[in-house]
Formats: structure tokens, sequence, C-alpha cells
């Protein structure tokens, strides 16, 4: 069970994908949030694209827990609650592996019928590990590791995390090409200005600067926005001088978009944790949240962080004084560094 966000499900792959090389007979569900299903399988292609001789899975299995929880009351509701708890059941789970750790995960897992309920002694959500049979305590420090320690208990034996593909679109690769080639980008990075909330985010007027500096070294920049990041995201445009420009996309298309770019510059965040699954360059900027548990896992990437943050994952709108201490020239350099050519 891993429902969400992006970047919580991108951090469970790689013990997923161990555990099928570590158990090749077994048959793998993945419970996952319905807007995040494409980074397991293409829904233009749907369940075909599950048919390959090692799939990271073999069957996959949406919820939409935010539409319950807004019409919990609704008899239609329940009906799909229990349509979606019948489905999973129905494919008889020996085990069930809560890598989220929250109340809704947990329940979920336990509603599987599995025989047994894997989940963290100290979970996300305290609560959740009233649901699970089996308890691991991870000592690990990066979440990714984390997840492997809780694999490795199924298991039974060590796992080292495996490299798992992301699913590839024919309809996004073909808007890829078309996008690309429209716009003349022969080199381009992305840069992704928006994060959870506004203590992950770095003003806009540095990504501008950063995006003016980089254009001079023949490099384009693009802008990937989420609802409701579209002012942020002009801002960074208004300010660029015509260097940068708004990319909307939907998840599919960003895989596709991601795997061409040079360069991704941007804040702890699910589209970050995109661009170093995918091996693609990577400068991620770090205020309250510690990249020693969730910076990029995969290289060639580089963390930013200031002394002055303090991690704390509270929801908070005001912008983390450490963060701001990081300079545009400061990643500019990261990006030269990265790139392995000069930057002015």
């Amino acid at each position: 069970m891993r429902l969400g966000a992006m970047g919580d499900v991108l951090h469970a792959m790689p013990a997923v994908a161990a555990l099928r090389k570590a158990c090749p007979g077994a048959r793998i569900g993945w419970a996952i949030e319905q807007r995040w299903s494409e980074l397991l399988v293409s829904q233009a292609e749907g369940a075909a694209a599950m048919l390959g001789s090692r799939p990271l899975i073999d069957a996959l299995h949406t919820v939409d827990t935010r539409a319950w929880r807004k019409q919990l009351l609704r008899p239609a509701t329940w009906r799909e609650i229990r349509r979606s708890v019948g489905v999973i059941r129905a494919e008889q789970y020996d085990v069930a592996v809560d890598f989220q750790g929250a109340i809704k995960s947990a329940l979920l897992a336990q509603a599987s019928n599995a025989r047994e309920v894997f989940g963290f002694g100290r979970p996300r959500e305290s609560i959740a590990k009233l649901w699970y049979n089996a308890q691991v305590n991870a000592t690990a420090a990066h979440v990714i590791d984390q997840n492997l320690q809780l694999a490795s208990a199924v298991v039974r034996e060590s796992l080292a995390g495996e490299k798992a593909e992301l699913p590839r679109s024919k309809e996004a690769e073909a808007w890829c090409d078309e996008f690309v080639q429209r716009r003349g980008l022969a080199s381009f990075v992305i840069l992704n200005p928006g994060s959870g909330w506004g203590a992950k985010c770095w003003p806009a007027g540095r990504y501008a600067r950063v995006a003016k500096q980089l254009q001079k070294a023949g490099l384009r920049s693009v802008i990937n926005t989420g609802p409701g990041e579209e002012e942020l995201a002009q801002a960074v445009v208004s300010a660029s001088d015509g260097t940068a420009e708004i990319v909307s996309c939907d998840l599919a298309q960003l895989i596709a978009l991601t795997r061409r770019a040079s360069l991704f510059i941007g804040g702890d965040t699910g589209p970050m944790h995109l661009a170093a699954a995918l091996h693609i360059r990577t400068v991620a900027l770090y205020g309250p949240t510690d990249p020693a548990r969730n910076g990029p896992y995969w290289k060639p990437s580089i963390a930013m962080r200031s002394e002055q943050s303090v991690t704390s994952y509270k929801h908070v709108a005001e912008p983390d004084p450490g963060l701001l201490s990081i300079t545009s020239e400061a990643v500019l350099e990261a990006a030269s560094q990265l790139l392995g050519v000069p930057i002015a």
C-alpha cells in the first residue's frame, strides 16, 4: 500500500522492485490514488502495459480517498469503497505491506484480508500501527532505505534498492516530440517553483534569474506548474525577460518531458523526485525538510540546504529563512557542476 503523494509513490518503487526480484513468482498488486496511477502504468495502454515478462506489478488497485472523505455520508461513496475493497480481496493476497504509514493506508491493508500486514513500528500516523500484525523498526536515514528495510522484513533477507522503470505512454511521447520541436528546444531545463507548502518554495525572482543565465549558456527554461501554482509560475515568466515559458501537461506528459530534460531545478516536491528517479541531473533546493531523509536518492544530483534551516514538516506558508539564504549564483554553480559547462 502506497496511496500518495507523488514523491512518496516514487520512494516506494525501489522497494517494490526489490520485492519483485526477490520473489519472481509472486503476484504483486499496488493500491494507489487514481491521480498517481500513471507512475505505475500508462492509462493509454491500460492493463496491457503490465503484461511484460517482468512487470513491476501484476495488479493495480486505484482508489480516490480524497473524494471518499469529502462525501463520506453518501451511500454511493460506501458502495465504491466496498467495490474497491472487494477487488483487492479477490486477489487473495497473503501479505499486505503499508509503505505509507497513514491511517487510511493501514485500514486498506487490513481490509485486504491478507494473513500478514507489515508496517513501520513508528508510522507517519502513530495510530496506524494498530492494524499491523508485523511491525518493523526502520533505522535508515533515507525514506527509500526505510522502505527497503520494511520490504526486507517481508522476505526475511536484506534487499538492495532496485531501479524501477517508469511507464512510457505512446501518446505522451508524441505530445513531447511535438512540444519540443515546435518550440525548438534542443536543450532545456525544467524549473519547478511550486511545492507542497510555502516554506519549501524558493523565490520566483531567483528562478527567473537562473533562467536568464541558463539562456546565455544555450539552455531554455520550461516551468512545470501544478494546480493552484499558476500565479507563481507566471511570476517567474514575467521576471525572466522571456527566457522561461510555462508548460501545462498531465502526469504521463510530465514523465516524457522530464526524460528529455538536460537538468531539473526545484524544491522538495514530487516532480523533483520524478527527475531523480529518471536519473536526470537534479539541483534540489531544501529548506524545512531534511534531504538526508527525502533528498534525491539517485545520481547525478546536488541537494542544497543552508545550515540555517531547521527540520520541520509543518505546512506553514512563511518562507524558510535558510532556503531564502540560497542564492541564484549558488544554484547556477551547482547547475554548472552537473552539466559540466560554465554558466556565466
